[in-house]
């Protein structure tokens, strides 16, 4: 069994697409998968199943139009890719700790997407870069420094007009899930 993140886009988000945790909980158990927990309100869940990705995401996606009435980009990724997004930071600790001291907001910012972005939306996004707003392309994420909130973020902002559907959690929340995906992993069996 593999353990999963589902991060689910644009759920909770002022006021829109409201979705209880544990009535998605409820609806994910249903489905047949196991150890269902959910993170925070925004659509973190972490779960263990022996299906493939692509089956789980067409899955997912349309039991949450069927249940809650409207569609939710549903991006997973492992534990070990969780892992391995934190592992991969392109950001050196003193250009986050630089970062983190310019701003009363959280700085550091993973969007992740179902597949890389293709090289023109990364030239794209290079126009909206600068010595506030920085960001590095790798796979299937874009991590993104902010020296200033990144609500008030032109680059940010281009994250929605991308071709690809994308979402993004900041450094302290994908620290979190890969600590519950430990504990999951170290849950003796049921």
């Amino acid at each position: 069994m593999t353990i999963y993140i589902a991060l689910l886009r644009g759920i909770n988000v002022g006021g829109h697409h409201k979705i209880k945790m544990a009535d998605l909980r409820k609806m994910l158990e249903g489905m047949g998968l196991t150890h269902v927990q959910t993170y925070i309100q925004s659509g973190n869940v972490l779960f263990q199943s022996a299906e493939s990705k692509a089956a789980l995401r067409a899955k997912m996606e349309q039991g949450i139009l069927e249940v809650f009435g409207f569609p939710v980009p549903v991006l997973l990724r492992t534990s070990s890719e969780i892992e391995g997004i934190i592992r991969n930071c392109p950001f050196s600790e003193e250009r986050i700790r630089l970062a983190e001291e310019a701003s009363e907001f959280e700085s550091l910012y993973v969007a992740m997407l179902p597949a890389a972005l293709a090289a023109e939306e990364v030239e794209k996004l290079k126009n909206y870069a600068n010595d506030k707003e920085a960001f590095e392309a790798i796979g299937e994420e874009v991590y993104l420094l902010f020296k200033e909130s990144v609500r008030n973020s032109k680059l940010a902002g281009q994250l929605s007009k991308l071709s690809l559907p994308v979402t993004m959690r900041n450094w302290k929340t994908m620290n979190k899930l890969a600590q519950l995906a430990m504990e999951m992993q170290n849950e003796p069996p049921q």
